[in-house]
């Protein structure tokens, strides 16, 4: 996100990946880059994420990456949760997703 490169963004995503927004669930690469575009819209990125774990089984068909999401300005606002799926050597997919805000409990 922080390169502005959607193109990029939906490489990530696999053909029947399932994203849970706060509103919806988006099914197939196709519906979830629809709804992810215009976060790619503007110069300045509307917020970011980064793992902060990553945990591979011992297969290495399938992961887990999590870690938190900053605002525009660098407040944290939630959590994140991915699994991948290695479905070639190299060529990972994000086949689920989802985030969960972050109290500000008393704030």
């Amino acid at each position: 996100m922080a390169k502005r490169d959607f193109a990029g963004f939906s490489t990530f995503l696999s053909d029947e990946a399932i994203f849970f927004g706060s509103s919806r669930v988006m099914h197939g690469k196709a519906e979830i880059a629809a709804a992810w575009k215009s976060y790619y819209e503007k110069p300045a990125a509307p917020f970011s994420w980064e793992p902060a774990q990553v945990e591979v089984l011992e297969s290495g068909k399938l992961a887990l990456s999590t870690g938190p999401v900053h605002d525009a300005d660098g407040k944290l606002i939630a959590t994140f949760s991915s699994i991948w799926r290695q479905d070639a050597p190299g060529v990972w997919h994000i086949v689920f997703d989802k985030g969960s805000s972050v109290c500000d409990c008393g704030k």
